[in-house]
């Protein structure tokens, strides 16, 4: 599903427009991102917790030449469903 498809779900779900739909999302979206920028962990209740995630300076390989590089730490955003969204994809 693409943004698009989502907008025409919320809408349809949730008696708005898709102008106004998209608007809601943009802002969950949006609201989600900043949190995480500012370093805040994010909990949905029954769906998930988003987060960010410190990853540590590596050793790696270039896949060109073989060549040993450092690859640097670096912060991921990272999603971890609730044991209630599992369930329900797993028809539980």
């Amino acid at each position: 599903m693409n943004k698009t498809e989502l907008v025409e779900k919320v809408a349809e779900s949730a008696g708005l427009t898709k102008t106004q739909a998209e608007a809601a999302i943009n802002a969950f979206v949006e609201t989600i991102t900043d949190g995480l920028k500012a370093g805040d962990k994010i909990t949905l209740k029954g769906f998930g917790t988003f987060e960010v995630r410190q990853r540590e300076a590596r050793e790696g390989r270039n896949p060109r030449t073989g060549e040993t590089m450092t690859i640097a730490a670096s912060k991921a955003p990272a999603f971890k469903a609730s044991s209630a969204l599992k369930n329900v994809i797993n028809g539980k």
